[in-house]
């Protein structure tokens, strides 16, 4: 992070958090009082869209709750610079919500900062028992960031969430617990239909390959091996050697697609397709895969669901199972 914006972030939000550390980390006479919307609005500030997607899931009726997301759709949250609005943003709120386990590499610095000015601070990935984290093999003992991938792990980070919000608004406790039992529920649903659909994937076909290592928790919750041609995060190069030993394994399995994400370069896959079509291999794209943030608000992905289904459809079809009980996200009543 460039130390002009670190100054704009840390001056701005240290100087609202100051003003409200009476009040941050726990309902404030007003809002215990509060019997509708009649009290200041209480905001939450969401870090990647993933989050923003969460806090409004568990914050959805609840008067005088908004949420405010501080990045756009497509936005790979690993490289993100906070900018003087989002800032202003972050200055502006009761709540952060961020997912943690180092997601956010460019806002590891303020995060802290703010809790410890008396700002809450929810990481999503906290909600989430230790040892259900994934360390990836090339990682140096890091955690895998990318809990949302695996539903029941993301139905915990709602329910975490719905708890914090208790304490910042306990008069609407229920309404927030109510919510995230709700999405719980969808979330099962969700795991159901892709964990049926990948099972019609033919065994020696069922490995995904992406631009990076994202789908790791995916792969654990639905039975299928994952390989990422860049590491946790897309700020780790690509080894050649890596590269190599990719290429032996698609080519040698048949696997017929590879994937890019939305959020982050093709390159390296595409050097992975043309690899193996020098060795005679049929290789092709499979599509492109929401992992790190979601599509656009109203687009097929706009939302974590819908983001789920879109990615397990372009899988199976590309690996050539059977997509037809992934239509659209189902509502529940």
């Amino acid at each position: 992070m460039s130390s002009a914006i670190t100054r704009i972030l840390l001056t701005m939000a240290m100087a609202a958090c100051a003003g409200m550390a009476a009040s941050c980390g726990r309902a404030d006479a007003a809002d215990a009082s509060r019997s509708g919307g009649d009290a200041r609005e209480r905001t939450v500030v969401a870090t990647s869209t993933l989050c923003a997607d969460l806090a409004r899931t568990v914050c959805d009726g609840v008067p005088g709750t908004a949420v405010r997301g501080l990045m756009p759709a497509g936005v790979d949250p690993h490289l993100w610079r906070p900018t003087a609005g989002g800032a202003r943003t972050l200055a502006g709120a009761d709540v952060v919500v961020a997912n943690g386990l180092r997601l956010e590499g460019r806002m590891a610095d303020v995060l802290p900062k703010l809790a410890r000015s008396g700002c809450t601070v929810f990481e999503a990935s906290s909600a989430i028992p230790m040892d259900r984290w994934r360390t990836a093999e090339d990682a140096h003992g890091q955690a895998d960031p990318h809990v949302w991938m695996d539903p029941s792990l993301w139905a915990q980070a709602a329910e975490g969430l719905a708890a914090c919000m208790a304490r910042e608004d306990p008069h609407h406790a229920a309404l927030y617990a109510a919510n995230a039992a709700a999405f719980a529920v969808r979330c099962e649903r969700v795991a159901e239909r892709v964990r049926e659909a990948i099972a019609t994937i033919p065994p020696e076909r069922r490995l995904l390959v992406t631009a990076h290592d994202a789908f790791g928790y995916f792969g654990s919750a639905f039975g299928i091996e994952v390989r990422g041609v860049q590491g946790l995060s897309t700020e780790s190069e690509t080894g050649l050697a890596n590269l190599r030993a990719l290429l032996d394994e698609v080519v040698a399995r048949g696997v017929p697609a590879v994937f890019v994400e939305t959020s982050v370069p093709d390159r390296a896959v595409a050097a992975l397709v043309e690899g193996a079509r020098a060795r005679g291999a049929r290789l092709e794209t499979g599509g492109t895969l929401h992992s790190d943030a979601l599509g656009a608000p109203g687009s097929p992905a706009g939302d974590w669901e819908g983001m789920m289904l879109e990615n397990a459809r372009t899988i199976v079809k590309a690996l050539g199972g059977d997509a037809s009980g992934l239509g659209g996200v189902e509502a529940v009543p």
